[in-house]
């Protein structure tokens, strides 16, 4: 681990001296990658540069309590050395953690569609609660959300959506709620009170830029048809709403949401996109994926990930066994404390398969 460290600090001191240099700048793009790495880079040698610091401090006080030291004194250096020691222990677990390979897809925006699965109506209900849920909290971090598509019910919900979240580190926070929702309560509709179970999948996908994933244009079959509202109202009477078929995988996008056709067709490219990755991604992932399956980021939308128990006020994350008993606030956004947990779950996975232990 040590060597490695050397190593990525000879090159953080390499990144430096080019970003001092003025001519580097003459080609900016390259410029801002050498930048991109540097600050990618930071967090570890600064953390890497502490340990250092403790380690000398720890060796110094060792020295010093071999030779002949008043009691006070030698007390205060016995004090230093179990300090230090205990900083060194803290910043070797910070290291391993920061040295542990980042998703190069974590500070991408993200395409999150909801549908309502098995329930009916009140699967759907729960499928606009979630929307409802995942748009406040992106309100507290100060990311953009817009919709890119929705099919809505007579009552208020939610049959499918798609939208994309814009912001920092969208992607890190949220690719953690792929998976079926399942919600346990007592629908508006019944009257004897009795509690029903519905379910409503997430996916949760990286925006991809065109650069990243290559569509054939003739691979792609594109419809045009009038835009149609809960009810069979239409939103406008000319052929504005698009489905593109990709022949190849078989993969079906639609979009109607904009009066215009062209902006439609832009936005279910862009979902088709992000579809289109997921499938290279997972099927990258199955060569790789005779290493264990990671308990907590399977991403698999066939897998019951959480209940949201109403009557109980409680909901439950099933990947890692959490339980909090504060559903009001979670609904209304405040999903911190469920995503760190799921964030340091994983982390603490891929520490235990990594080389640094």
């Amino acid at each position: 681990m040590f060597d490695k460290l050397a190593e990525i600090e000879k090159r953080y001191i390499e990144l430096e001296q080019l970003l001092n240099d003025p001519d580097i700048y003459r080609d900016p793009q390259h410029a801002a990658k050498l930048s991109k790495e540097q600050k990618e880079l930071t967090p570890l040698i600064e953390t890497w540069r502490k340990y250092r610091k403790a380690e000398e401090t720890y060796h110094e006080a060792l020295s010093m309590l071999e030779g002949t030291l008043e009691p006070e004194f030698r007390e205060l250096v016995t004090e230093e050395l179990n300090s230090s020691k205990e900083e060194m222990d803290s910043l070797r677990e910070e290291i391993k953690l920061l040295l542990l390979p980042a998703d190069k897809d974590d500070d991408k925006n993200v395409i999150v569609e909801i549908r309502a699965g098995a329930g009916g109506e009140e699967a759907a209900l729960f499928a606009a609660s979630l929307y409802r849920m995942y748009t406040m909290y992106s309100d507290t971090r100060r990311w953009k959300t817009e919709v890119m598509n929705i099919n809505e019910t007579e009552l208020g919900g939610i049959k499918e959506i798609s939208f994309l979240i814009e912001g920092a580190g969208a992607y890190s926070r949220l690719k953690f709620e792929s998976g079926v929702h399942r919600v346990q309560r007592v629908p508006d509709t019944e009257s004897s009170g009795r509690i029903h179970t519905s379910t409503v999948t997430v996916a949760v996908r990286p925006e991809v830029e065109e650069v990243e994933v290559e569509i054939n244009p003739a691979d792609l079959q594109i419809d045009t048809f009038r835009s149609g509202g809960a009810g069979g109202q239409h939103v406008n009477k000319t052929e504005s709403a698009i489905r593109i078929t990709h022949l190849p995988t078989g993969i079906v996008v639609e979009c109607q949401d904009e009066r215009s056709q062209h902006k439609n067709r832009e936005r279910a490219l862009k979902i088709l996109r992000s579809k289109l990755y997921e499938k290279q991604m997972e099927e990258q992932n199955a060569k790789i994926a005779a290493e264990r399956r990671s308990q907590v980021g399977t991403g698999d939308r066939s897998e019951r990930i959480r209940t949201y128990n109403f009557p109980q006020g409680r909901v439950t994350d099933h990947r890692i066994n959490l339980s909090l008993y504060k559903i009001e606030a979670i609904m209304n956004g405040e999903l911190d404390e469920l995503i760190d947990a799921l964030i340091t779950a994983d982390r603490a996975e891929k520490l235990k398969a990594s080389s640094w232990q």
